[in-house]
C-alpha cells in the first residue's frame, strides 16, 4: 500500500452559512465524499485537511473546492454531492488506485477468486483488513460471493474455528406460516443461496460433514440472540431486513478473534412499512467508527447478466423521479 498523503487548504472566502451548506447536517456531504473517495476529511472552519492515497485527496480537493463553489447559488443535497463526484472522473481514479493497491486473491477449491472491478477489489481488502465490514449495494455486484469466499479461505487456514452464514427469515410477499414443515425446513430457502456458494467453493461432501460437526452453521438471525460468537466468521446476508435492536443484538455477539461480514441492499426492503431497516439505521450510527469498513456497491458494479445492471439503473431511475415528484407536490 502507498503511504497516505496529507492535503491542506483553505476554501475562501470564508462564510459560515456556505460551509454548513458544503458539510451538510452532522457533515453528512463530507462522509459521503469521504466514503466515494477512500479519504478522510477533517476541517476547522474554512480550513481543510485531506488524509488518503493520493490521487484520492487530490481528487477530494476538487471535488470540495467545486462544491464550495456551488454554494453561492444553491443549496447543495445527497443528490447533487453525487452528480459533483461523478464529474470529477473519480471512476477512472478508482480503477487506477485499485490496480496500484495490492491485490487480495482468494484460494479455494474451485480456484482463485479475486476482485472484478475497483469496488470489488477495495471490498476484498476491506474485509482482510477489519473486524467488521459492510457491503451494500444491488443484487448481483458479489457481495455475499465474495465474503462467503472470504469465510471459506479464513476456515480452511485455521485463522477460525467455525463459520456462521446467518440471514433474516423475512417474507418478501409470501407469509412463513403457509410453507410446509417444521421451523428449520420453513427457513431452509431463506438460505438456500448461502448453501448455493459453500457447495461451490467446497464441495457438498465437505460441507455435509462440516455442517454435522457445527463448524459450519447456517441459521435464521433469531438464533443468535444470547450467544457470544469466538473465533468465528459470521456474515449477515440480507441486512436490510433486519430490524434495528435485531442489528445491534447480531453487532454485539462480536467476540474475540471473529470476523464480522454485513450484506445488503437498502433498497429492497421486505419489513412493514411502519418499520426501520437495521442496515440503514448502521450506516448512519457507525459510518465514524474506527475499524469498521463500508463499501457502497452500484449498479456498474453488477457482474451477473448485463440486463440485471440494466433493471436496476431502471429502477433506480423510476424510484429518483418519484421521489422527486413527491418532494415537488407532484
Amino acid at each position: 500500500m502507498s503511504p497516505l498523503n496529507q492535503r491542506d487548504f483553505t476554501l475562501d472566502p470564508i462564510d459560515n452559512a456556505r460551509l454548513a451548506n458544503l458539510c451538510g447536517p452532522f457533515d453528512e456531504h463530507l462522509r459521503q465524499v469521504e466514503l466515494r473517495l477512500g479519504v478522510e476529511i477533517n476541517h476547522r472552519g474554512g480550513i481543510f485537511q485531506v488524509i488518503g492515497d493520493e490521487p484520492a485527496t487530490g481528487a477530494a480537493e476538487k471535488v470540495l473546492r467545486a462544491l464550495y463553489d456551488a454554494t453561492e447559488t444553491e443549496s447543495l443535497t445527497g443528490a447533487v454531492i453525487h452528480l459533483h463526484l461523478a464529474e470529477s472522473g473519480i471512476d477512472a481514479m478508482a480503477a487506477e488506485a485499485a490496480e496500484s493497491a495490492q491485490e487480495v486473491v482468494i484460494k479455494v477449491k474451485r480456484g482463485v477468486i479475486k476482485g472484478r472491478g475497483p469496488n470489488q477489489a477495495r471490498y476484498l481488502h476491506a474485509i482482510t483488513s477489519h473486524d467488521i465490514s459492510f457491503g451494500v449495494g444491488p443484487a448481483g455486484t458479489g457481495k455475499t460471493y465474495l465474503a462467503v469466499a472470504s469465510a471459506v479461505e479464513a476456515l480452511e487456514a485455521n485463522r477460525v474455528q467455525r463459520l456462521l452464514l446467518v440471514r433474516p427469515a423475512v417474507e418478501a410477499g409470501e407469509k412463513l406460516g403457509f410453507l410446509p414443515g417444521d421451523l428449520s425446513q420453513k427457513v431452509d430457502p431463506y438460505l438456500r443461496p448461502l448453501y448455493d456458494a459453500l457447495y461451490e467453493m467446497l464441495g457438498f461432501e465437505k460441507v455435509a460433514k462440516l455442517m454435522e460437526r457445527n463448524v459450519i452453521e447456517i441459521a435464521p438471525l433469531a438464533y443468535m440472540r444470547g450467544r457470544t460468537l469466538n473465533d468465528s466468521y459470521v456474515i449477515l446476508d440480507e441486512a436490510q431486513n433486519t430490524t434495528v435492536e435485531q442489528m445491534k443484538m447480531f453487532l454485539t455477539r462480536i467476540g474475540f478473534g471473529s470476523v464480522a461480514v454485513i450484506t445488503g441492499d437498502v433498497s429492497q426492503v421486505d419489513l412493514p412499512r411502519n418499520v426501520r431497516s437495521g442496515l440503514r439505521h448502521a450506516i448512519e450510527v457507525l459510518r465514524g467508527v474506527d475499524g469498521i469498513s463500508f463499501t457502497f456497491f452500484t449498479s456498474r458494479d453488477v457482474v451477473r447478466h448485463p440486463l440485471v445492471a440494466k433493471i436496476v439503473r431502471a429502477y433506480e431511475s423510476f424510484e429518483a423521479a418519484a421521489e422527486a415528484a413527491k418532494g415537488n407536490g407532484g
